[in-house]
């Protein structure tokens, strides 16, 4: 990324995923980046659990007979309660089943993000949506815009596909496909010269994968999540060889998601009546926590060569850090729209 100058130090970059929610600063030429869960868990009040809460620093809102914890260590409580986090979006969009969907959407980005300074520009990631869902996504970008307006900001969105692109393919002059495998979708963007060609999404992705292991292995969505995320050195790779039963049902929920995406680019490519004429062959991105398992690549690379899409393309690589990337596309575009 270019030298910021002393105005571009101002703007803020937030990709707002399903399960995680990245913001992205200057400081100096450097790009830092903090997540937090974007999950909560309803815990029966006590004045004990409170302050024990207080003591951890473990964000929370107390609200009658219930204490709300929120962000980063919500899993923790979920998983000792034997239970699952409740989530105020469901894939890529505010939560229709979640009543305080946008009240903690508030909590977590009046936390994470703080109040604007004068005049501060925010960009944040949106996602495609299925054409069942386009006034759904209206709905989404318009309540979250306003959320970050009600803090103090000028805010504006940018497609997360296209996110993808403007963080990683600045040496081809943001031309080539962006791929970014979230938890609640898979967005696609193709993109010359920053101009967004066509995008499209797919709702297989990373809590499809855990609800549906979940559901033949008997566990619950948020205990095959932390296993999938093992921080172990060796983590978890797709083959289905070897492993128990979780790992077997992520294997083939993995190449689903897989599939499904690379069959609905390829659809999106070979029905749209406008893609330019390139001068060569483009590269594909992708990024996205589902993104990282091993032999995730290996899978993509051989689904996107079956399917021969309507342009060459050179190469299909890893973004250089695959949870951070929508949020620096997004911190990119505010800086490119300043």
């Amino acid at each position: 990324m270019a030298i910021a100058t002393a105005s571009q130090q101002g703007v803020k970059g937030v990709d707002l995923g399903t399960s995680r929610i990245v913001l992205a600063t200057l400081n100096g030429q450097k790009v830092n980046f903090t997540p937090q869960l974007n999950a909560f868990v309803d815990i029966p009040f006590s004045r004990m659990t409170e302050q024990m809460l207080a003591r951890e620093n473990i964000l929370h809102k107390v609200e009658g007979a219930h204490i709300y914890a929120y962000g980063n260590r919500a899993d923790e409580f979920a998983k000792f309660l034997e239970g699952d986090t409740r989530r105020p979006m469901q894939s890529g969009l505010l939560n229709p089943a979640e009543p305080k969907n946008l009240q903690m959407i508030e909590l977590l980005l009046g936390g994470l993000c703080g109040e604007a300074s004068e005049g501060e520009k925010l960009c944040l990631s949106i996602p495609s949506a299925p054409a069942a869902r386009a006034s759904d996504l209206i709905f989404h970008e318009r309540s979250v815009q306003g959320v970050f307006e009600k803090l103090g900001y000028q805010a504006q969105s940018v497609n997360e596909g296209l996110a993808i692109v403007y963080s990683e393919l600045k040496e081809v002059n943001f031309t080539g496909i962006g791929m970014s495998f979230g938890g609640g979708m898979c967005n696609m963007c193709l993109a010359y010269l920053g101009l967004p060609v066509l995008t499209v999404a797919t709702t297989r992705a990373g809590d499809y994968i855990d609800q549906s292991a979940a559901s033949v292995t008997g566990e619950t969505p948020t205990t095959v999540r932390l296993h999938k995320e093992d921080s172990s050195d060796s983590g978890f790779t797709l083959d289905g060889a070897t492993g128990g039963s979780i790992d077997r049902a992520l294997s083939v929920y993995y190449g689903d998601v897989i599939t499904t995406a690379v069959s609905a680019l390829q659809t999106a490519m070979a029905e749209s009546k406008k893609l330019p004429r390139f001068a060569g062959p483009i590269p594909i991105v992708c990024s996205g926590g589902t993104a990282m398992a091993g032999n995730f690549l290996a899978r993509l690379k051989w689904a996107i060569a079956k399917a021969e899409l309507p342009v060459a393309i050179s190469e299909v690589y890893l973004a250089k850090d695959p949870l951070n990337a929508t949020a620096k596309g997004a911190l990119v575009g505010a800086m490119l729209n300043m």
